[in-house]
C-alpha cells in the first residue's frame, strides 16, 4: 500500500506541467525582460520561451533531479540507486574545481568510450598550501603528545585573513579532514609538517556521464561527481527547493505546532462528545437532546475557517471586543516570559484556533456515540440486566457503553493520521504554521522533496493508524480475536 502511494503521487508529480524546472525558467525570463535583455542566437536552445545554454539547462536538469528516467528517480529517492552529489562538468583537458583545494581534469585516453575515454588527473597544490598548522596545544594532563590543530587558512595576498575547519590532529595519526582528506602531522627538523593523503579524494570522484559533442556543443561534456545511497530507506527526505534546507528540518519545525492543536483537538472532541453522547441517549427525545441537536448541528454546518474568522472579528480586537490575539501560535518573546505568563499566553493562543478545529468533529463523534448507545439499549443483554434489578447507572455505564464505544474505536487509528494533518484554512486564518499550510504551499510552488515527505509521515500515520484500530478492536470487543 505505502509503494503504491508513493508511487502514484511521485509518478504525478514528476508529469505536471509547471515543476520546479519550469518555474526557475521563468524566473529567469522574467529576470531578462526587466532586465531589457534579448534572446540572441548562438548555441542555445529555447525552452518555456528562453533561450537558454543546453549546457546550463542540463546543469538545471541534474540539480532538481529531472536528468533521469522517471523510473530511476523514483529508486533514488527510495535510496535504492546510488545518487550523485556535487556535480561538476568539465571539456576534455579542462582545470576546474571539484572541491575545496581540490581541482581536477579529463585527459583523453584514445582507447575505448563513454567514461573510459578519459583518465582523471588531479591537482592538490592549493590543498597542499591551505591545510597549516594553526595551532599547537600543550599535552593534556596525563599525555605525553601535544595536539595540533590544523586549519584550512584562507589568504588574501599575503595575509591570512582566517582560518575554518580547524580540526584537532594527534602527531603521528593519520586524521579524516573535512573533505575525505586524511592529514598527519610529524615534527621535524624546521618544526611540524603537515602531510595530507588524497587517496580518499581519488577514489571517490568518479566519471558518471560522457554526453558527445553536438551542433552546440563542439566539446564532449564529461560529469564528474561522487555517488551514494541516501534516500527513504537511509532517512534522507531530500533537500527542500525553496527552503533550501533538508526536508526532515523543515518539516521538524512544524512538528510542535501541529501536535500540539491535533492533539489538543483530539483530546476535546472525545471528552465533550463521548459524554455528551451518552447523556443525549440517556435522555432521547428530551429538551436537552433536542436543544444539543440544535446546537451540534448548527456547528456541523458551519466550515472551520468560517468559524475562525467570525470569532476573530469578535474576540480579536477592532470592532468588538478584545480578549484573544489575532491569530499565532505564541508571541514574540515568548521564551523570555514567566512560567505561568507562559501557560496563560499559550491558552489565549490556542483557545480559538482549536474551538475552529473542533467544531466539524463534534457532529459526527455526538451523534455516532447517541445511536450507538440507544442500539445496545434496545439489545437483549440490556433487558436482561434490568430484570435482574441492577441499577440503571451500572446498566448503562458497566454493560451497554463498552459495546457502544465499539464504532468509536474503529476510527480512531484514522484520527491519528490526522492530528498531524492540520487544516490549510484554518491555519491561514490564524497565521498558524503548521502542517496544513507547509503541505499547500509546498505543492504551489511544487517543492517537491517536501510534499513527499509529508505523504510519506501522513501514509505511514495512517498505515500505523489502521493496525491501531484493529487493536483496539480487539481490545475492546471480546468476541473479537487474531488467530
Amino acid at each position: 500500500t505505502f509503494l503504491g502511494i508513493t508511487v502514484l503521487v511521485f509518478t504525478i508529480m514528476q508529469l505536471v506541467p509547471g515543476g520546479p524546472l519550469e518555474q526557475e525558467l521563468l524566473k529567469l525570463q522574467a529576470g531578462m525582460m526587466m532586465g531589457g535583455e534579448a534572446a540572441g542566437g548562438g548555441d542555445m536552445n529555447q525552452v518555456g520561451g528562453i533561450e537558454i545554454p543546453p549546457a546550463a539547462l542540463e546543469e538545471m536538469r541534474r540539480f532538481y533531479g529531472f536528468d533521469k528516467p522517471i523510473h530511476i528517480r523514483y529508486l533514488r529517492w527510495l535510496g535504492l540507486w546510488p545518487r550523485e552529489m556535487d556535480g561538476v562538468t568539465l571539456t576534455p583537458n579542462e582545470w576546474k574545481k571539484i572541491s575545496k583545494g581540490v581541482r581536477a581534469r579529463a585527459v583523453p585516453t584514445g582507447a575505448g568510450d563513454g567514461a573510459d575515454a578519459y583518465q582523471l588527473e588531479w591537482d592538490y597544490s592549493d590543498l597542499l598550501e591551505r591545510w597549516q598548522v594553526a595551532e599547537v596545544l600543550p599535552p593534556a594532563e596525563g599525555a605525553s603528545d601535544s595536539t595540533v590543530i590544523v586549519a584550512w587558512l584562507k589568504f588574501k595576498g599575503a595575509w591570512v585573513r582566517k582560518m575554518e575547519d580547524s580540526t584537532a590532529v594527534q602527531p603521528g595519526h593519520w586524521t579524516t579532514l573535512p573533505g575525505e582528506v586524511r592529514a598527519r602531522v610529524d615534527r621535524g627538523d624546521e618544526g611540524w609538517k603537515v602531510t595530507l593523503d588524497t587517496d580518499a579524494v581519488n577514489a571517490k570522484w568518479k566519471i558518471t556521464e560522457v554526453t558527445p559533442p553536438d551542433d552546440s556543443n563542439p566539446a564532449p561534456r564529461i560529469v564528474v561527481a561522487w555517488t551514494r545511497f541516501s534516500g527513504l530507506l537511509t532517512g534522507d527526505l531530500g533537500r527542500s527547493y525553496v527552503y533550501a534546507e533538508p526536508v526532515g528540518a523543515v518539516i521538524k519545525k512544524r512538528f510542535p505546532v501541529s501536535i500540539y492543536f491535533g492533539l489538543t483537538g483530539f483530546l476535546l472532541s472525545y471528552l465533550v462528545c463521548i459524554p455528551l453522547g451518552v447523556f443525549k441517549a440517556i435522555k432521547h427525545t428530551s429538551r436537552f437532546d433536542v436543544a444539543t441537536s440544535a446546537v451540534v448541528f448548527l456547528g456541523y454546518s458551519i466550515p472551520g475557517w468560517a468559524l475562525g474568522a467570525v470569532l476573530l472579528v469578535l474576540f480579536g480586537g477592532g470592532s468588538f471586543w478584545n480578549v484573544f490575539p489575532l491569530g499565532e501560535f505564541r508571541s514574540a518573546g515568548w521564551e523570555t516570559f514567566s512560567t505561568w505568563h507562559k501557560i496563560t499566553d499559550q491558552l489565549h493562543h490556542t483557545i480559538l484556533p482549536v474551538v475552529a478545529y473542533m467544531v466539524g468533529s463534534f457532529a459526527t463523534l455526538t451523534v455516532v456515540m447517541k445511536n450507538s448507545l440507544l442500539e445496545n439499549l434496545g439489545q437483549d443483554y440490556v433487558r436482561t440486566a434490568f430484570a435482574k434489578g441492577l441499577h440503571e447507572r451500572r446498566v448503562v455505564f458497566v454493560h451497554a457503553l463498552r459495546n457502544s464505544l465499539i464504532p468509536i474505536a474503529t476510527g480512531l487509528g484514522h484520527l491519528l493520521s490526522l492530528i498531524l494533518a492540520g487544516s490549510y484554512l484554518i491555519e491561514k486564518v490564524f497565521n498558524i504554521q503548521g502542517f496544513g499550510l507547509l503541505g499547500f504551499t509546498s505543492i504551489i510552488k511544487r517543492d517537491y522533496p517536501v510534499v513527499l515527505g509529508i505523504l510519506v509521515i501522513g501514509s505511514l500515520l495512517r498505515l500505523f493508524g489502521n493496525i491501531f484500530s484493529d487493536i483496539l478492536y480487539a481490545v475492546i470487543d471480546p468476541r473479537i480475536r487474531f488467530k
